[in-house]
């Protein structure tokens, strides 16, 4: 199966959409080295078994649940597929756990539960829930989006 970017950005914009949600941060919590490996080993690493959703040389994909909550998990053949394919997602919003050449996607407090295990850094998507009103026509606002 080829996999092209577009392919790769309506998969990781699926993800996003799909996961996304408001969770509240626990407490703070030594991170432990960065996990390294497979979809596979990472997903036994949380007590997971992928659902495979994409499995591809560029990507694999599958989605996840444990005891922290659903998640999507991916790897990447590649650092720079990688940094594309999250820059792409977080025009969506979300949560992610970036490890080297893996992500995985969902709510704050899953991910925050993952990092616990698997380490990595938390990245934000861009939040477009809030707006300022900033518009020029003296006041008057838009009904959103």
């Amino acid at each position: 199966m080829k996999v092209t970017r577009p392919m790769l950005a309506v998969a990781g914009a699926a993800a996003v959409l799909v996961l996304t949600g408001c969770g509240s941060d626990g407490g703070t919590k030594a991170v432990p080295e960065t996990a390294t490996g497979s979809l596979e080993q990472l997903a036994a690493e949380v007590k997971c078994t992928p659902n495979m959703q994409i499995d591809a040389d560029e990507i694999r994909q599958a989605v996840c649940k444990d005891a922290a909550g659903k998640f999507i998990l991916a790897t990447f053949a590649t650092d720079r597929g990688q940094r594309e394919w999250i820059n792409g997602a977080k025009d969506y919003g979300g949560h992610y756990l970036v490890g080297r050449k893996w992500v995985a996607v969902g709510e704050t407090s899953t991910v925050t539960a993952l990092q616990e295990t698997l380490g990595g850094d938390i990245e934000e998507g861009t939040d477009h829930s809030a707006h300022a009103s900033h518009e020029p026509s003296g006041g008057a606002t838009h009904s959103g989006h």
